[in-house]
C-alpha cells in the first residue's frame, strides 16, 4: 500500500521522496534544527535538498549530515557559507535514548523525511526506517501502478 501523508504541514520546505522509496518508515519524529541566519533566509526561499541527507547520533546528540542549503547571493555576502555543514537537531533526551536503542539494537536507520515551518521555526521530520530490498521496491511500484489504473477505470465509468 502506498504511503500517503494525512497531515500536510502548511509551510513545506523540502521533501525527501527518495526515503519512502528506499525505506519502510516505522516511526516518525519531529526535531528542531539549529540554523544560522543565512540558512534561514535560504530555507524561506526553498533552497534545500534532502536527497543525500542522513541523521547520525554522536555523543548523545542527533546531527543532520548531507543536507544541502544553497546560499542566497544577497543574504550571505559577509559570511563564509558551507552549504553541506552538519546541523544539530534538537530533541528531548528520552527521544534520543529511544533512537539510540532502535539504531544500535534493532539496526534501523534514521532518515530525514521532510523539512517544514511550524510556528515560524524550521522543523525536520525524521523517520526511523528499515531498508527495502529490491523485490519490496518492485512490489511498491506494482501497487502504485495498480492504484493508478484502478482510479483511471473508475473515472471512466462515471
Amino acid at each position: 500500500m502506498a504511503e500517503k501523508d494525512d497531515k500536510e504541514p502548511a509551510g513545506r520546505i523540502a521533501v525527501n521522496r527518495r526515503a519512502r522509496h528506499d525505506y519502510f518508515i516505522d516511526e516518525r519524529l519531529e526535531a528542531g534544527v539549529v540554523l544560522q541566519g543565512w540558512e534561514v533566509k535560504a530555507l524561506r526561499a526553498g533552497r534545500l535538498q534532502l536527497a543525500e541527507a542522513y541523521v547520525l547520533l554522536k555523543d548523545g546528540e542527533a546531527w543532520l549530515f548531507g543536507a544541502h542549503v544553497s546560499p542566497l547571493p544577497t543574504a550571505s555576502t559577509h559570511v563564509r557559507t558551507d552549504p553541506t555543514r552538519s546541523r544539530k537537531l534538537l530533541l528531548h533526551r528520552r527521544q534520543i535514548d529511544s533512537l539510540i536503542g532502535s539504531v544500535e539494537r534493532k539496526g534501523h536507520a534514521l532518515v530525514p523525511l521532510a523539512m517544514y515551518w511550524k510556528d515560524g521555526r524550521a522543523k525536520l521530520e525524521i523517520g526511523v526506517a528499515r531498508g527495502k530490498k529490491q523485490h519490496d521496491k518492485r512490489a511498491d511500484t506494482r501497487e502504485r501502478d495498480w492504484q493508478r489504473e484502478k482510479a483511471r477505470v473508475m473515472k471512466a465509468r462515471r
